[in-house]
């Protein structure tokens, strides 16, 4: 549609601009022309220049006798305007001309593409009575399941992770990726009613693994809960954003998040500060849970992943029983909580896990 658009501004301005006009992509085809018979054809690289690249620059540059102007929306310019000749003039009409098209394209691209106005609807840009509206005038499903899957580049090899992930899923359709910041890329997916948990894990596992092994990109990634109505997909974004965040805090060894299954996490990092400061006070009224050294902490950790169980624990740690039970009975010494009470060690494995969230002071949205 850009390429039509192109065509009629070109066709306009043929007779105000006396040279050849016209507009090549990013691919150096030509895909509008005040001369018809040159659309579709490429603009062969020239013995001594430098080969035809867009991505360089923004900059005006000359070719076998013609000023390019490159333009577009994205960081990298999607399109190149070109004007016949390689005098002042001529890159004076190449400069209006990038302007005036790059301008159509933003307002094209903002009222009729669908991409932009899913990342519109996600990033809530768009009023909730405008967003129905406009789905029908994009001819947009709006009842179908659909997951918002946010992908965050943590290191990365000078790849674009935007192009890897918009690869990987092609279907424009029904399928829509897009860049929110310089590391984040969401991932908007269609998917089958009633989609099980691990198979949107399974999902994001083959994104993580492609980056990895194929690209050596490192990423972590947030999942949402299952939507159904286009309004819909904001919460599931606003859920990703959190899954990555609790993720960080409490899920540190974990590329992928998923909101469905942050359990006690989730609730603990929707409490305000003060109340988890006051909660770690009531509980360990007789000494700070600071007064606990590091190979205390990790027995402790040891101990609630094998069940509570004393024997299974000592044997992991490679410590005599006795000697696990008299580093139990020094806890309880100090912080008033037995850990081998159920509800104690409850209690316990809450106030670690609220000490961990006010120590990493994570971002709310």
């Amino acid at each position: 549609m850009s390429n039509r658009l192109f065509q009629g501004v070109v066709h306009q301005m043929r007779d105000s601009i006396d040279r050849i006009i016209g507009v090549v992509d990013e691919n150096a085809t030509i895909v509008s022309c005040s001369e018809l018979s040159k659309i579709g054809e490429t603009v062969l690289e020239v013995s001594g220049y430098q080969p035809f690249d867009l991505s360089d620059s923004h900059d005006t540059f000359v070719r076998d006798g013609y000023t390019y102007k490159p333009f577009g929306t994205r960081p990298r310019p999607d399109y190149a305007v070109f004007v016949e000749g390689t005098d002042d003039l001529a890159i004076k009409y190449a400069s209006i001309l990038a302007v005036s098209l790059a301008s159509i394209k933003q307002y094209y691209d903002e009222k009729y593409d669908r991409n932009n106005f899913i990342k519109n609807v996600i990033l809530d840009n768009i009023l909730p009575g405008d967003i129905y509206v406009k789905a029908r005038e994009l001819h947009f499903s709006t009842d179908v399941s659909r997951v918002v899957v946010l992908i965050r580049v943590t290191s990365t090899n000078d790849v674009s992770a935007f192009e890897v992930i918009q690869n990987l899923f092609p279907d424009k359709q029904k399928d829509f990726v897009f860049n929110i910041s310089e590391s984040d890329v969401v991932l908007v997916k269609e998917i089958k009613p009633n989609i099980e948990s691990r198979d949107l894990e399974k999902l994001a596992r083959s994104i993580v693994d492609t980056l990895s092994s194929e690209f050596y990109t490192s990423a972590v990634v947030g999942i949402g809960t299952a939507i159904v109505g286009i309004k819909e997909l904001a919460r599931s974004f606003k859920e990703a954003q959190v899954a990555l965040e609790v993720g960080k805090v409490f899920d540190t060894e974990k590329s992928i998040v998923s909101y469905d299954n942050l359990g006690i996490a989730r609730l603990i990092y929707q409490l305000p500060t003060t109340l988890c400061e006051m909660f770690l006070r009531e509980v360990f009224k007789k000494g700070s849970i600071d007064s606990l050294d590091h190979e205390t902490l990790f027995t402790i950790q040891r101990f609630f992943e094998n069940n509570l169980n004393v024997s299974e624990t000592s044997r992991k740690l490679f410590v005599h029983r006795n000697t696990l039970v008299y580093r139990l009975e020094k806890i309880k010494k100090l912080t008033g909580l037995d850990l081998r009470e159920f509800d104690h060690a409850i209690v316990f494995k809450v106030a670690l896990m609220v000490k961990k969230y006010l120590t990493a002071n994570p971002v709310k949205y």
